[in-house]
């Protein structure tokens, strides 16, 4: 919901790729949830405050108010974010198809497409979701898993020693909703959106700075700071838990 008051200051109307029209505004709440993860504006003495607080969403909607889309419109709204000059993509959904055209257009775009690694509990290497099972090919993914307050992995969320890259902090994340509203809601839906904002306020820092960041040199970073945790070592790439301080600190 780019009108809720926690997110207006930093959302854009962006597109609606079911109706192939301008604004891609809310009815389910899940975008909004994670909208206001990544970026919800803060010190404004209400609601939630973002990652990164001064950070421009582009949305895009493919899916209906049931939660259920067509990947042709998830291709759509990929082009949509690439022609627009989106530098990150948080995308917090997936299936179990495979699709030559969205890993095509995953691969065409230059954005660090940040993805979640789904919530079956299952083996991603053994049992592939999409479009996270793209990311052994496609080096501009991130595939995230869901943790606990207590470092371990959480009970829903799928893994992979080569398919996921980290885990991130999913359950019961507090966040912007719908009428104005906040809500809690666990997944790795909502791990997946923590990463993203912490590519942002990384790439905001990074700028600040002088410096200048690639697409591999924004993973590489993320993966290079986590917190490795034993829990990790066997179920993604690096071993570990997000670290925003530390990404931060690398610079």
């Amino acid at each position: 919901d780019y009108n809720h008051p926690d997110l207006t200051a930093n959302t854009l109307p962006g597109y609606n790729a079911i109706t192939d029209t301008a604004g891609g505004m809310d009815d389910n709440g899940h975008g909004t949830h994670t909208a206001g993860t990544i970026g919800a504006a803060g010190n404004n003495t209400i609601g939630v405050a973002g990652v990164a607080w001064d950070v421009t969403i582009l949305p895009c909607k493919f899916m209906d108010s049931k939660g259920s889309g067509l990947t042709s419109n998830a291709i759509k709204c990929i082009r949509y974010c690439q022609q627009n000059g989106a530098k990150i993509m948080s995308n917090s959904w997936g299936g179990s198809s495979a699709s030559q055209a969205l890993y095509d257009a995953i691969s065409a775009t230059t954005a660090l497409f940040v993805v979640a690694a789904a919530n079956a509990n299952t083996d991603l290497d053994a049992s592939p979701s999409y479009p996270a099972a793209y990311s052994k090919a496609l080096p501009n993914m991130l595939v995230v898993g869901a943790s606990t307050t207590s470092d371990t992995k959480s009970s829903y969320s799928n893994w992979g020693q080569t398919t996921a890259h980290l885990f991130a902090p999913g359950d019961t994340i507090y966040s912007t909703f719908l009428n104005n509203g906040y809500a809690s809601m666990s997944g790795t839906s909502m791990a997946t959106p923590l990463v993203a904002g912490a590519a942002a306020l990384v790439l905001q820092s990074a700028n600040a700075a002088g410096k200048s960041l690639s697409t591999a040199d924004l993973k590489n970073l993320l993966l290079t700071t986590v917190d490795q945790l034993p829990a990790f070592t066997a179920l993604c790439t690096s071993g570990g838990r997000l670290n925003i301080a530390k990404a931060v600190a690398a610079l």
